[in-house]
């Protein structure tokens, strides 16, 4: 391994030259976490304990307490997760409804600032603020005061370029350190932040960046993924000329790219300043309810919503959420060393969610690439000698990843040194039971038979976790341990009743401070409240499936709705819609994913084509390239059908929901009322293709 410095990084190159990389040195080595490090959230009781009189006997009673006394539970948030503000708050939650809580106001807060108070300690301590790897080998290690001043440094160049509070900043950007830098520079000044992954299609990604109207654009000219270098500079230049508003555009340099893109400021010259004014830079103090970013999910008609979460609201949710997921400072004696990594593109919540653990001071871990190799040469091995070369302490993943670690026949006794992973988490989908027993029998086998599962469930729609983990809790493979501190999370059975036991509606009945301030360009919230309290007005409706055990420990049985998820990435059937229907032949379409209870994402498309059309391996081949192309290679389909119809409301809204719980082997009867149907008749042939997908899948 080759070491040196450059414009204030660290760099090592890595040659991969064996497959047994168990001898490769960290970039920075320390001290390891201590096996028996007290988990954050028995810390935070015995903080309770000593600062409120409170003690609980069991977590069941220090969840109840923590969704019955929102002001109490949320303040002591405030103050244990060392929240700070020029000015004090006048209320905890001032006004309690949904939508439209307000949480802390007079509070002043800047998530920038939160981050960097670390700055201090974690330098004197010598650990890294983030460790970043690409598919090349090249390794990068930033420390703390350097994360400082590059983020001033790129503040300022904002500034100058007349951005100002309020102003959206967007960024076209990978899993690297710059979109970091570039994430905390914007939210400093009080800019708004949103991201898009640069693997997503030109359209897919003016679809979202038009609606919110920024003033600048922050894009990488190429990317590396799977073995192959990506030119982007092409699609820069589209979205700079598709977005009126973007006056600044600012270009991340890559080998990737077949040209430069004119007219662009170079990042490294933006993040290069280090003089008096960057030394004296200071995040600006914003109101607790300031726009931080928006986030995107989709729903089933639109364009997709463009969710928009507060600075304050994040900040308080993410400490709270930091209490399960268990990572600490890694500068602090309980957790020092500690390393956190989730594997995540930009454009799912989980990078959003990385970003917590500079919040609690840990250093993060960084992976831009394929977690599986090439599709010429696939190794489900990369992630987990990432993790061994790195001395990550928390590893995290979608939990479609850990499952096709086991089909393949991985084994982490070939991956390289793992001693120091204390913690394995999973989120996207369910976790099947055979694929966390496969996994613990794995670190079993290593030397770690008390490897810990962090199953979570939330969503972009709050930044954060409805369904944790606990350490001190029993594990039952399948299932989440126990519902978030402050989240009111219940099941709900088709009469609005709470349920125990019974798989119901997931729905969250009193407010959380990261739930959405509103939707962006949503006259009167309408979209807003039509996507969570059309059901239940006043009670979030999540759209999953949902049983809660007499013990407390949660499953998630799959979406309720409509909405595609691919491994935690969401797309909604419209942006799907206008891919295929696009092309000539195709008159109509609906898609169903089939993901349910540890079954993997199976995503069926049905076409009706033109008179006279038959779908045949090279229409497939367009379909799937349409897909591919306008939107993300997660979505192309996993069987194609011609159908004779598709099946309608009387109002003409396409019959998704009751098809795919027709296809998850519900009774038509049950899931369909024929007469609020504008064709019936179609019913008969769905019915037949259910049947056949059924026993397809029984073989």
């Amino acid at each position: 391994m080759r070491r040196f410095a450059r414009n204030g990084w660290r760099f090592s190159a890595v040659l991969f030259l064996t497959e047994n990389m168990s001898q490769a040195d960290s970039v920075a080595g320390s001290r390891p976490v201590e096996a028996a490090c007290i988990p954050q959230i028995r810390l935070y009781q015995d903080w309770l304990q000593r600062t409120r009189g409170l003690s609980f006997d069991s977590y069941d009673a220090l969840w109840r307490w923590s969704v019955t006394d929102l002001d109490a539970f949320w303040a002591s948030v405030w103050e244990y997760g060392g929240m700070q503000s020029p000015t004090p708050y006048s209320a905890v939650l001032a006004e309690e409804r949904m939508p439209g809580a307000r949480w802390f106001p007079g509070a002043q807060v800047n998530y920038a600032h939160q981050v960097l108070r670390h700055v201090d300690a974690a330098h004197e301590a010598g650990v890294p603020a983030i460790i970043s790897e690409d598919e090349r080998g090249w390794i990068r290690e930033l420390g703390w005061p350097e994360l400082k001043r590059q983020v001033a440094s790129l503040a300022l160049t904002l500034r100058e370029h007349g951005v100002h509070r309020g102003d959206r900043v967007v960024a076209y950007l990978p899993n690297v350190p710059e979109t970091v830098v570039a994430f905390l520079a914007c939210c400093s000044i009080g800019a708004v932040w949103s991201v898009c992954a640069p693997d997503m299609g030109l359209q897919a990604v003016i679809d979202r960046f038009r609606q919110i109207e920024p003033r600048v654009l922050i894009a990488a000219d190429g990317v590396r993924y799977a073995g192959r270098s990506m030119d982007r500079s092409q699609v820069v230049a589209s979205l700079r000329a598709a977005l009126p508003d973007v006056h600044t555009l600012i270009v991340l340099e890559t080998p990737h790219a077949a040209s430069r893109v004119a007219d662009a400021l170079s990042f490294a010259n933006v993040v290069a300043r280090d003089d008096a004014a960057t030394a004296a830079f200071v995040p600006e103090w914003l109101p607790f309810d300031h726009p931080l970013w928006v986030v995107y999910s989709s729903g089933t008609t639109g364009l997709p919503k463009a969710i928009v979460q507060s600075h304050g609201g994040v900040l308080v949710t993410g400490l709270s959420v930091v209490l399960h997921t268990d990572y600490g400072a890694s500068y602090s004696s309980n957790n020092h060393g500690e390393r956190f990594h989730w594997y995540t593109s930009t454009g799912w919540i989980m990078w959003n969610v990385q970003m917590s653990g500079l919040l609690a001071g840990t250093t993060i871990c960084l992976y831009d690439g394929s977690p599986s190799g090439s599709k010429e040469h696939p190794d489900w091995g990369v992630l987990w000698r990432f993790a061994a070369r790195h001395k990550i302490t928390i590893l995290g993943a979608g939990a479609a990843f850990h499952g096709n670690c086991m089909k393949t026949g991985l084994s982490l006794a070939d991956c390289g040194d793992l001693s120091r992973l204390r913690a394995i988490g999973t989120t996207g989908s369910p976790l099947p039971e055979d694929v966390q027993r496969w996994g613990t029998t794995q670190f079993a086998a290593i030397g770690t038979p008390d490897i810990w599962w962090l199953n979570i469930s939330g969503g972009t729609d709050l930044s954060g976790n409805f369904l944790t983990g606990n350490r001190e809790l029993p594990q039952v493979p399948g299932r989440m341990q126990c519902r978030q501190l402050g989240a009111a999370v219940e099941a709900w059975n088709d009469a609005g009743e709470p349920v125990v036991g019974e798989v119901g509606e997931l729905v969250c009945t009193r407010p959380i401070p990261a739930m959405p301030l509103y939707f962006w360009g949503d006259a009167g919230n309408a979209r807003y409240v039509s996507s969570y309290f059309d059901v239940y007005p006043g009670v979030w409706r999540h759209g999953d499936w949902l049983k809660i055990d007499a013990d407390g420990a949660c499953t998630i049985y799959g979406r309720s709705d409509a909405t595609i998820n691919r491994s935690g990435l969401r797309m909604g059937t419209s942006e799907i819609y206008a891919a295929v229907e696009a092309l000539p032949e195709v008159l109509d379409s609906m898609v169903i994913d089939l993901e349910f209870l540890g079954r993997d994402s199976y995503l069926a498309l049905f076409v009706v084509l033109r008179e006279g059309i038959v779908l045949d391996a090279a229409l497939e081949a367009r379909l799937a390239a349409a897909i591919r192309t306008s939107l993300s290679p997660r979505f192309v389909p996993d069987q194609i059908l011609q159908a004779p119809e598709i099946p309608r409301t009387l109002s003409g809204k396409k019959q998704e929901v009751p098809i795919k719980k027709l296809f998850l082997g519900h009774a038509l009867e049950k899931v369909v009322n024929r007469e609020a149907m504008a064709n019936p008749q179609c019913l008969d042939w769905y019915v037949r293709q259910a049947a056949s997908h059924a026993a397809c899948r029984r073989v």
